[in-house]
């Protein structure tokens, strides 16, 4: 034990932090087989539980791009993205280099009293995407900038309540998750926020609340990452209308839908005329590698919130504007523009939505394709027939989403593609790949989707073995 050290503080494993001579190269090594373990032991248990159970506990030891590799060099295609971050891929060299550079640089970062060039020069190419929001505040997530638009919004009107479309998700920190449409992630975590849920696209709903004068705002998100459910043509812009006539305001929540997800810049973008109050972003701002969320909003409403020089610090970030987020997020901008990757978004979505689609009248389990640019949903239901109407019943009783589960495991274990579905009880697979994926990742996942769904209407095989295990396992956990 050296001088300064806690009494009984336990010498650390080999290779484990606080071993003098840190080397990260030799560290992984040494201890990179225990990673399941590890988490077992240190972090959430449920989490190699869970993924052992469905086969998911692979060992990847590198990636680039839309692909992983394991250590006998099988790629593998990523058609997740995680969950929306890798907007860009794995380690896009431009991203990278920002990184080096910045680091090299040793700026005087988050001194707090000073003004760095890269959070305005980042905040000033956000907003010439936004050409009706004025500033921004920077973060460390989306959950984040949903918090901040939360608090802006029921500061700038004076009003407290704030409306939320069931089956939405916004974030699990306490304010968000009271703005969250799933109640599997708000049980047991009460008293929330005194919130209020509408369906999206009811606007006789969303006026009645309004008609009772308390109503802050309205956060939508523009297409619903749970389902990929898309708000009705219309719904946003009159939603709008609707809230500035009650002194409301709307806040749009592209955490996951916005930077080229669905084809434009923002998914709102869609609906003409809409200019939301406050646009809540994350996820592929980072370019896969710093933590970073951004609320943009309207002069008026920052200018409300920041009214003083004494209320200089009434919301802040201690990690916000940090210099790798800035360096990273301006990378983004600049590799999105270069490489027109809303673009490739768009038609490479288009492309891969159409061949879906069309086996719609292939396969009688396959009910639904939708969703906007890389932004699919696949949606399976009740088949005709009597021998797959019978199993698909068995899953149902057992649990829902059981049967999407059931494809997800054969595109990863037979053809080492991840995909995962698009929330709790739904039989809907979501797909939201990198943005950068071309005609050769569509034809790889058309391809083994077709094989996948080609075995479960066999009616036999390790599929339907895969899906008595799972209904076993829903049982047992009831």
């Amino acid at each position: 034990m050296t001088d300064g050290e806690p009494k009984g503080f336990p010498a650390p494993a080999s290779g484990a932090p606080g071993d003098k001579g840190f080397d990260l190269t030799r560290l992984l090594a040494e201890r990179g087989a225990e990673r399941y373990e590890l988490h077992a032991r240190h972090l959430n248990h449920q989490l190699p539980r869970m993924l052992h159970t469905i086969g998911f506990d692979k060992v990847y030891e590198r990636a680039e791009g839309a692909y992983f590799w394991d250590s006998e060099g099988n790629d593998y295609l990523d058609m997740l993205a995680g969950f929306g971050v890798m907007g860009l891929g794995r380690h896009h060299p431009v991203v990278r280099k920002a990184l080096h550079d910045v680091l090299d640089a040793s700026l005087a970062d988050l001194t707090r009293f000073d003004c760095q060039p890269l959070p305005g020069l980042l905040a000033e190419r956000l907003l010439a995407h936004s050409p009706h929001l004025d500033r921004v505040f920077f973060g460390n997530s989306g959950t984040e900038a949903v918090e901040t638009a939360l608090k802006f919004a029921r500061y700038a009107t004076g009003k407290p309540r704030i409306l939320y479309c069931s089956h939405a998700f916004h974030g699990l920190t306490t304010g968000s998750l009271s703005v969250n449409g799933e109640s599997g992630f708000r049980d047991g975590f009460a008293p929330l926020l005194p919130d209020t849920a509408v369906a999206l696209g009811d606007l006789a709903a969303l006026e009645r609340e309004l008609k009772r004068g308390d109503v802050a705002a309205l956060i939508v998100e523009p297409i619903q990452g749970k389902g990929v459910h898309e708000a009705p043509p219309g719904y946003l812009r009159a939603a709008q209308e609707l809230l500035h006539r009650h002194k409301a305001l709307l806040i749009a929540d592209e955490v996951q839908t916005g930077l080229g997800r669905t084809g434009d810049f923002y998914a709102y973008q869609h609906d003409e005329g809409v200019e939301p109050d406050l646009v809540c972003v994350a996820k592929a701002l980072s370019g896969g590698y710093v933590p970073v969320g951004a609320t943009l909003g309207k002069d008026w409403i920052f200018k409300k919130v920041y009214s003083s020089m004494d209320r200089v610090l009434v919301h802040s970030a201690s990690f916000g504007s940090n210099a790798q987020a800035m360096a990273a997020g301006l990378a983004v901008l600049s590799v999105m523009r270069d490489e027109k990757v809303v673009e490739n978004a768009r038609t490479t979505g288009d492309l891969l939505r159409t061949r879906l689609a069309a086996l719609i009248d292939r396969y009688e389990l396959l009910s639904d394709v939708r969703g906007r640019g890389l932004m699919i949903g696949i949606e399976f239901g009740r088949p005709s027939s009597l021998k797959l109407r019978g199993r698909w019943t068995m899953l149902q009783a057992a649990r829902k989403g059981l049967f999407a589960q059931m494809v997800v495991v054969p595109l990863l274990q037979k053809h080492r593609i991840l995909t995962q579905v698009s929330g709790d009880h739904l039989e809907v697979i979501k797909l939201i790949p990198p943005l950068t994926i071309t005609e050769r990742e569509v034809d790889r996942f058309v391809t083994a989707f077709t094989a996948v769904m080609d075995d479960a209407h066999a009616g036999g095989g390790l599929m339907w073995d895969f899906g008595r295990t799972l209904v076993k396992q829903a049982v047992a956990n009831r």
